[in-house]
């Protein structure tokens, strides 16, 4: 039969101190008791701390380029990734959802994703009386010394002979999309912004003459 519980002067249970327990680890806590006060206030105040802390700032999520792309990518799901932006620090025009959609300029890497850096009709916004039209230039290696906001005469050779003619003056580079693998027409598309009465010249042009550029003063 166990004995009965050992009772307090007062009938209740007995509660037991520091000094009810073996010496060895009486004498273990006795030393130590400065450093367990100092771990005790220690985790207080780091608790009143957190407790007073403010709130953390509210933030914008926007899709920013992964690594450096150049202009013609066609973004996908690793050419982006999110990042949080201060309210009022993120630039306007961004696009909420870029995959699959056409860089008509290079991007940095970290740079945001705006939609006048993509193949879009916004490209031409700004610019009254300008249209965004894809011109097919026939010397790709031509095509390759060109960027993004360059301004170029576009000039038509007649493959017959005569003097070329300037079909479109000081038209702005407005996108360079890849090359498409496997394409049997030569050369390659550029984006160019063109006066609207430009236009039907510049694509009777493209089918009837020999197309070239010079860049314009």
């Amino acid at each position: 039969m166990s004995p009965p519980p050992a009772t307090g002067p007062f009938g209740g249970l007995k509660t037991h101190t520091v000094g009810d327990l073996p010496g060895r680890l009486r004498r273990g806590i006795l030393r130590r008791r400065r450093l367990l006060a100092a771990l005790l206030s220690g985790i207080a105040v780091a608790t009143s701390i957190r407790a007073l802390a403010p709130p953390p700032e509210p933030s914008v999520v926007a899709l920013v380029a992964a690594h450096d792309l150049p202009a013609g990518t066609t973004l996908g799901a690793d050419d982006v990734r999110a990042v949080a932006f201060r309210p009022g620090t993120v630039p306007d025009g961004l696009e909420p959802d870029p995959q699959g959609r056409i860089l008509a300029a290079p991007v940095r890497r970290g740079e945001p994703i705006t939609q006048t850096r993509l193949v879009d009709p916004s490209l031409t916004a700004g610019l009254p009386g300008v249209v965004a039209a894809p011109v097919r230039l026939p010397d790709a290696a031509m095509v390759s010394l060109l960027r993004a906001g360059d301004r170029i005469d576009l000039l038509a050779a007649d493959p017959q002979g005569g003097p070329p003619e300037v079909v479109a003056h000081a038209a702005r580079v407005l996108g360079l999309p890849a090359a498409t693998v496997g394409d049997p027409l030569p050369g390659r598309l550029v984006l160019l912004g063109l006066d609207a009465a430009e236009v039907p010249v510049v694509a009777g042009a493209s089918v009837t003459h020999f197309l070239s550029v010079a860049y314009s003063g």
